[in-house]
């Protein structure tokens, strides 16, 4: 009697936490929203309890937090959640629940806390999506995925995950001792750069002290995939560069043994400081403000609309009025559609 109570109290507060808050919907056809998978999680989102039950059923608890219009989030459903290897390794794993960035349900965080979704991922500094958090059986953060995975990235999250190898080191660690690791392809890449990035050695707190600009650092691995490729291409493309002209950028090799002057003024070598930021995808974007603090980055695969939009966020200081960068995207292609730009998003 008690399961079919809560069953309907379930179909009730659906109907009445309806997602009203969520920003004006596009016209592109990339916006559709696909269908969640049926063996996601029907939760009552009170966390707590959420992973109380998981635990007891030997799974740890994943929150996915998506939004409507997201092409990333679409990628994430149909090429991670829908390919059936990595769909039965989570329902063997994981309790999967999806929560809406923008959306009103009541949420019940690890503190008891209530709060809207929204509020919800406010706290948790969600910036965009899709963001997955994976939590362990005390409702601890065990990785935090900001971004899309491609599915072997994500199996090896998956992996980490389960098998609480988070006790043991870093994802990055973790990663770096798997000679399998999509980011050691055979047909590596070379390492590259850009033109007019700033040179060795490299004494970056006394460039942004003397240039008053933001810093961008990218970070890659000496053996890159593909990725790299695909972001220099877009960090070339005529519309990026122009915005790219507005910060200092330093281009670096993660293994670099090098001794640089970081941000904040220590003098390390690339390896050490790299491994510090435990940087967890390749390539990374990292933002810096003229006083040497990390202001923003990008730790997953993103196309030219959002590298594009994450450039001019930081270079105009957007981030210190819009805290969120998800809203300051969806104000720059609301205008822009307005202004009849079509914009595709995984251009």
């Amino acid at each position: 009697m008690k399961y079919l109570i809560y069953a309907l109290l379930f179909f009730w507060s659906q109907t009445i936490f309806a997602e009203t808050t969520a920003p004006p919907a596009t016209h592109a056809a990339i916006d559709t929203q696909p269908e969640h998978p049926a063996w996601f999680k029907n939760s009552f989102l009170d966390l707590p309890d959420d992973v109380k039950e998981a635990a007891e059923n030997n799974k740890r608890v994943l929150l996915y937090f998506y939004q409507d219009g997201c092409p990333y989030c679409l990628k994430l459903v149909q090429d991670n959640f829908g390919n059936p290897e990595l769909a039965n390794k989570m329902q063997n794993h994981f309790e999967v629940i999806a929560l809406n960035m923008w959306g009103s349900r009541e949420v019940t965080d690890l503190t008891g806390t209530v709060l809207t979704e929204k509020s919800f991922a406010t706290s948790l500094k969600v910036q965009y999506t899709p963001t997955l958090l994976f939590l362990d059986e005390q409702g601890k953060i065990a990785l935090r995925i900001n971004g899309y995975y491609n599915p072997e990235q994500f199996n090896y999250a998956l992996d980490y995950v389960a098998g609480k190898q988070e006790k043991e080191g870093s994802f990055r660690d973790y990663l770096e001792k798997n000679s399998n690791n999509p980011q050691k392809e055979a047909t590596a890449i070379p390492f590259q750069t850009l033109a007019g990035t700033l040179p060795q050695p490299l004494k970056l707190q006394e460039t942004l002290k003397a240039n008053g600009r933001h810093l961008l650092v990218i970070i890659e691995q000496s053996d890159c995939n593909t990725n790299c490729s695909e972001l220099l291409t877009i960090l070339q493309r005529p519309e990026v560069a122009y915005s790219l002209t507005n910060v200092d950028v330093a281009w670096l090799k993660a293994d670099d043994t090098n001794t640089i002057q970081t941000p904040d003024g220590q003098e390390k070598t690339i390896a050490d400081w790299v491994k510090e930021l435990n940087i967890k995808y390749n390539p990374s974007l990292l933002f810096f403000a003229p006083d040497g603090s990390q202001v923003f980055g990008v730790e997953a695969y993103l196309k030219t609309f959002h590298i594009h939009g994450a450039l001019d966020y930081i270079a105009s200081s957007a981030y210190k009025t819009q805290p969120e960068f998800q809203r300051f995207l969806q104000h720059r292609r609301e205008t822009l559609l307005a202004r009849g730009i079509k914009v595709d998003l995984m251009d």
